[in-house]
């Protein structure tokens, strides 16, 4: 269930080739990587079916256009992702321009289709509830597969009120991915009962053997 996480920008390629190792020894469900490592990463892991290539797009400001995310989603499935998490037009949601926030994540998925899932951030901390409501059911429209919390760059990360308001949003069907502090088992289990499927967090390894990290994301 868990996103093993390294997208901070200063990244090496045998930090990549490292986070990819660890993945699979502990079997997590993916790794979560800038675009740029992508290649990297699938070559590393294109043995191992079961851990997925994930990656970012429109990262971390969600302020490019859709026809630039789309772009964005095609190179990553060209480089061997199967896995793209999205960053909303934040700022088109705060203006109720629901049709733009729409057609933005339908650009992604449309993109996606057929070859790699796609995860929506919300970057909850930004939003009310009622934004956070709207996101949500917004993403559900456009077709996505989950819906995300966070990106771990801005000023805070997943909470369990926040799970839980976007897991009675989007329904049993659709992924809820709980990103952004995660840091420990205690805190991961409690994102997944109230309604995360998937974790997101550079912590995998201390969350599967029970310690705490002092990881950022």
């Amino acid at each position: 269930m868990i996103d093993h996480t390294l997208l901070k920008p200063e990244a090496t390629k045998e930090q990549i080739i490292q986070l990819s190792k660890e993945a699979a020894e502990f079997d997590f469900a993916s790794v979560c990587i800038n675009p740029t490592w992508v290649s990297v990463a699938y070559e590393e892991l294109k043995d191992k079916p079961n851990v997925k290539v994930c990656t970012v797009i429109g990262f971390p400001l969600g302020a490019s256009t859709p026809e630039v995310k789309a772009f964005e989603t095609k190179n990553a499935i060209e480089n061997g992702a199967t896995e793209i998490d999205m960053v909303i037009n934040i700022g088109a949601l705060k203006d109720k321009n629901d049709s733009l926030v729409e057609q933005d994540i339908r650009a992604v998925v449309d993109a996606a289709k057929g070859s790699a899932l796609t995860k929506v951030i919300i970057e909850t901390s930004l939003l009310t509830d009622e934004e956070k409501l709207r996101a949500c059911q917004l993403s559900v429209k456009a077709g996505a597969d989950f819906v995300k919390t966070s990106t771990g760059f801005s000023i805070g990360g997943a909470t369990l009120p926040d799970i839980k308001l976007m897991r009675e949003a989007v329904g049993p069907t659709i992924g809820v991915k709980a990103s952004g502090g995660v840091r420990d088992r205690q805190t991961a289990l409690a994102m997944i009962e109230v309604g995360a499927t998937r974790i997101g967090a550079s912590a995998g390894i201390a969350i599967v053997k029970g310690e705490v990290s002092d990881a950022s994301y």
